[in-house]
């Protein structure tokens, strides 16, 4: 069996004046998800707008309780960072039962 999880990660940058300038702090924090829980992670909206980003995480497993606790980890990781505020985290789950 395998379960597919994602979460999108509604950020807004406080002090930020330019579209290089959310880069350079979008993509530290896309590096950290994929080395520290081993997912797919993005930015994948808001490319256009220098104080918001939209962060897409991934993550495929055995165990839909496993997948969970990754996206739920990358949650809190991403909530804790003090150059942003999290506006909202919504997550969604594929599974066998989901033909």
């Amino acid at each position: 069996m395998v379960y597919i999880g994602a979460v999108e990660l509604d950020v807004l940058f406080d002090d930020v004046r330019s579209l290089k300038q959310k880069r350079s702090l979008v993509r530290p924090v896309i590096a950290e998800l994929r080395r520290r829980f081993e997912v797919a992670a993005a930015e994948a909206g808001y490319t256009d707008l220098h104080r918001r980003s939209l962060i897409g995480v991934a993550a495929v497993a055995a165990d839909g309780g496993h997948v969970r606790e990754v996206l739920d980890a990358c949650e809190r990781l991403v909530a804790a960072r003090p150059e942003l505020e999290l506006l909202a985290a919504r997550h969604r789950m594929l599974g066998p039962e989901d033909d």
